[in-house]
């Protein structure tokens, strides 16, 4: 008996010991925020090959003993926080937003054969290590996005600082210069630039598209992926010009900034946060409305062995304003007329906005994952992958039906 209770005490003495050692290590692999350059934004554009080669340095490889890469050299700039120069709070610095790039981060460039290898030559002229961990922007040139993502892909996925929250986009002209812009609403550029989509999320102004949706999407055999298409403006703001979208990792092609409203209403995203003109009968008789609800249905049947798709949208309206004091907009027949014209109109603007991604093979709106859901025999015996629904999509038939409703018209309607 003595004997098997010491064995008991043994065993609890044990355990306890083994318990309590996790949390006597400490912090092990500790390291000050000093000593670390932390990134907040990376840009990504294509460069001209002479230049290249002579602008990098014999880091990786000795000069002429790698080849070119097929898809070109890339050059990439990083935005590094200066640890101390970032304000907390509206009452640092003198107060107001905005003012020179300079005194809050840091922005430098290399070139490289690959990302992989940019990251490296950048690591040779900083003398921390770099930490993505706050990460919140990832800028490409549109030529790059053209050109495919798969390196730029592979690198971050496989960094596991990286956050799936980040925004990745995609930039009309060079990326670099969104790591340079200085708008006066933030002192620290990229998280103007991700506002500026948080935002319009906020609003119903963009889809929720964080970079790891971006990839969850890029992985589906029934849908493609999309990213935010961006040009910066004359005063260093910027515009969401639209959706770029893609066939795997490849760009293809890139909607108008109002089709966006319309990829909004295919998926019954809400909230809705456009304003469109209508004309009613003539150009005098036009009016501006905005919607304020959406909400869409989609069903899929199998005809002649092709899928068909029923899209039923509902979007409720209200008037904002007139352009002429001729139309008495509290008049029902009046309203009437909005109703029509705007459900002939958002047919077409619906309608036009699938047909263009069935001729780029596109299926961006995930189409295809219904399919998958809701006819597996058929998609099983079929379509099986991806590459076989990018080309059955360009053949899928479409009936759109939308039923608006004008529910406010204002304080004032006449």
């Amino acid at each position: 008996m003595h004997t098997t209770r010491m064995w008991i005490i043994s065993v609890r003495t044990l355990c306890a010991i083994m318990l309590a050692v996790p949390f006597l290590t400490g912090c092990w692999d500790r390291l000050e925020i000093e000593e670390r350059a932390v990134v907040l934004g990376v840009s990504i554009d294509k460069v001209n090959m002479e230049t290249a080669e002579k602008e990098e340095d014999e880091i990786s490889h000795l000069r002429g003993t790698i080849p070119t890469p097929e898809k070109g050299m890339v050059r990439v700039a990083v935005q590094i926080a200066l640890p101390g120069r970032i304000p907390l709070g509206p009452g640092e610095s003198g107060g107001g937003g905005g003012g020179s790039v300079g005194k809050t981060v840091w922005v430098i460039d290399v070139v490289g054969h690959s990302l992989d290898d940019a990251i490296m030559n950048l690591q040779q002229q900083v003398s921390s290590k770099l930490f993505f961990g706050h990460l919140r922007v990832i800028v490409i040139s549109e030529a790059v996005a053209r050109n495919g993502l798969e390196n730029i892909n592979d690198y971050f996925r496989r960094n596991s600082e990286v956050r799936r929250m980040a925004w990745m986009m995609v930039a009309k002209g060079q990326a670099r210069k969104l790591m340079l812009a200085a708008p006066p609403l933030e002192r620290v550029p990229t998280l103007y630039l991700m506002s500026t989509l948080d935002e319009g999320i906020r609003m119903g102004k963009f889809p929720k598209d964080y970079i790891g949706i971006f990839w969850s999407n890029v992985s589906k055999k029934g849908q493609e992926g999309f990213l935010p298409y961006v040009e910066i403006k004359k005063e260093e703001n910027v515009e969401i010009k639209g959706l770029a979208y893609f066939v795997g990792d490849q760009m293809v092609g890139v909607t108008k900034p109002l089709e966006i409203a319309g990829y909004l209403g295919i998926k019954g995203i809400n909230p809705a946060g456009y304003r469109v003109f209508v004309q009613l009968s003539n150009p005098e008789q036009t009016i501006m409305t905005t919607a304020t609800h959406r909400r869409s249905k989609i069903k899929v049947q199998i005809k002649d062995g092709i899928p068909h798709f029923t899209i039923d949208m509902g979007i409720e309206l209200n008037v904002e304003g007139k352009l002429s004091d001729e139309i008495q907009i509290n008049n029902p027949e009046v309203l009437r007329m909005i109703e029509e014209k705007q459900t002939e109109d958002a047919v077409k603007s619906y309608s036009k906005l699938i047909k263009d991604s069935q001729e780029k093979g596109s299926d961006y709106f995930g189409f295809g994952e219904i399919v998958r859901a809701k006819k597996p025999r058929y998609w099983n015996k079929r379509i099986k992958t991806a590459e076989e629904w990018g080309k059955m999509y360009r053949n899928c038939t479409f009936d759109v039906k939308v039923t608006l409703k004008v529910r406010r018209i204002g304080m004032k309607g006449v």
